[in-house]
């Protein structure tokens, strides 16, 4: 292609093959066009009426093997022309990348062009194993938090409500466990390794586990199920987001734990 149109799109040097300033902006509408391409293929998918074809969901591991697990598989026994693809992250699909026709999220405050529905407000609290208390029994998680062993998350939790209580009262702590999953940070807490700052829908089920404090206050972040603004006319799309939202919000008193010990 450089020979045909008589230009260089890469250069060499010591370390490999780069770009030339053309090849970037050669690059860069290329990308531009693709992205072209793949909205107006949504728009004009987007035009279908009948509930059949592929529907993408997105949603954090914790919340697909705690929440919606039992509600997908209730989904496609009543709709089973309906295709589902399943995308579990930390990082949850971005909508605007049109990674996800929907997408179960924690956070405050959704982007103002995100289309969706509040779903609840997810408390968090303190929890440990019952062989860990016994092996800590003098242990104070309020005044002296840093002789305790803590199970945190690591940076790609940074969007979490939480993130202001472990900077506060865990700001000294050396002796911690760092995992990027929630799931990871409840199995270790579950095997006894230290304490972990868990979602109440996450803690509260697991038998192994005692909540040693109240919901952290002012430390709830709200639940919002989002769909893609170039999917959400599509028949498919629009039955699995009221079937979600519908059974999602059925299960609040479950997410928003307001017991106190």
């Amino acid at each position: 292609m450089e020979e045909s149109l008589g230009v260089q799109f890469f250069e060499r040097n010591r370390d490999g093959l780069q770009l030339t300033p053309v090849g970037e902006m050669a690059f860069r509408e290329a990308e531009r066009l693709a992205t072209d391409m793949e909205n107006l293929e949504r728009k004009l998918v987007g035009q279908d009426g009948a509930p059949v074809g592929k529907v993408r969901i997105a949603a954090e591991d914790a919340m697909m093997n705690e929440l919606l697990s039992p509600i997908l598989a209730e989904l496609v026994r009543e709709y089973p022309d309906i295709e589902l693809e399943v995308l579990t992250d930390n990082d949850v699909a971005n909508l605007s990348h049109r990674e996800a026709d929907l997408t179960l999220r924690p956070e405050n405050k959704p982007q103002a062009t995100l289309e969706g529905e509040r779903i609840a407000a997810i408390d968090s609290a303190v929890y440990g194993a019952a062989k860990y208390c016994r092996r800590n029994r003098d242990m104070d998680i309020e005044n002296q938090p840093e002789a305790c062993t803590w199970i945190l998350p690591d940076e790609s939790f940074s969007h979490l409500a939480t993130g202001r209580w472990y900077r506060k009262h865990l700001k000294n702590v050396n002796s911690v466990i760092r995992c990027n999953s929630l799931q990871a940070m409840a199995a270790l807490a579950r095997a006894g390794a230290g304490l972990a700052v868990l979602p109440c829908y996450l803690g509260e089920p697991a038998k192994e586990l005692r909540r040693l404090s109240d919901p952290l206050d002012g430390e709830s972040v709200d639940l919002w199920l989002h769909v893609n603004q170039d999917t959400q006319q599509m028949a498919r799309v629009r039955i699995v987001m009221e079937f979600l939202a519908e059974r999602l919000q059925a299960l609040e008193s479950a997410v928003e734990f307001s017991a106190t010990l």
